[in-house]
């Protein structure tokens, strides 16, 4: 009998711990799928740090450890110099990213860091139980913001793709989604490209992937799949934001 789909061999064979209708799991799915056919599994590195990722490394089939929240792409930095034909890939959240690690991927970014970020903005706190996070949209009801976010006390959300986009030192940001099948193929080229262009030292890739939080958005999974649609892709508008030219 032919094979028509297997599990990649950059997961490991154990079952996701995420809630129903999150899409972590279709992410990890994206990005093992494309270190198979790149075939750089026995190179790649993974970075997880705190938040709802931080168990990543139990379903990955590559060498990978945890950092500090904010920290993965200076461990990446790091790891990337010492072992420049590896495939480092940091695993990160809107909370890890955009808040404590503000100052870390930018910076990384700056420094043409031959890394590939795979950013995950579900526009709140995941793990620690629903708190506004920097990408929480304005009037978005959470934990901390229960009358909804305003920008006279909570300021705008923060566009990470655009503002990534305008360093010297990036080669490919990306915006993407996976709430329709389209987006999820688009999700997958995404990745590719990034991961592509890293280890042609083209300099730092990130994809920001938008992504669901049922429990926390006290929504069904249907309901915030539709809800990422509706609600973040108008603010949070999909595409390449920078591509950096070979030669």
């Amino acid at each position: 009998m032919k094979i028509v789909a297997k599990r990649p061999e950059s997961l490991q064979e154990t079952r996701f711990h995420y809630c129903p209708g999150c899409t972590h799991g279709i992410v990890h799915r994206l990005l093992a799928e494309c270190l198979d056919e790149l075939n750089l599994r026995e190179k790649t590195i993974g970075i997880c740090p705190v938040g709802c990722s931080v168990l990543a490394y139990d379903y990955f089939n590559f060498d990978t450890l945890e950092a500090a929240h904010g920290r993965a792409p200076a461990i990446a930095t790091g790891i990337k110099r010492l072992l420049p034909d590896r495939c480092l890939i940091t695993y990160q959240g809107d909370g890890d990213l955009a808040s404590i690690g503000m100052g870390e991927i930018i910076h990384a970014s700056l420094r043409a860091e031959n890394i590939t970020v795979i950013f995950i903005n579900n526009a709140i706190y995941g793990m620690t139980g629903g708190q506004m996070a920097p990408t929480t949209l304005l009037g978005q009801v959470t934990t901390t913001s229960p009358y909804g976010r305003t920008v006279e006390a909570n300021g705008y959300p923060a566009k990470m793709a655009e503002l990534l986009a305008q360093s010297e030192g990036a080669a490919y940001v990306c915006r993407t989604a996976v709430n329709t099948p389209a987006n999820v193929t688009r999700t997958k080229k995404a990745i590719k490209k990034a991961i592509q262009m890293q280890m042609k030292g083209l300099g730092f890739t990130m994809v920001e992937v938008l992504s669901t939080c049922p429990t926390n958005w006290g929504m069904s999974p249907v309901e915030a799949m539709k809800w990422v649609g509706d609600q973040m892709i108008p603010y949070y508008p999909l595409g390449e934001f920078k591509v950096k030219e070979e030669g």
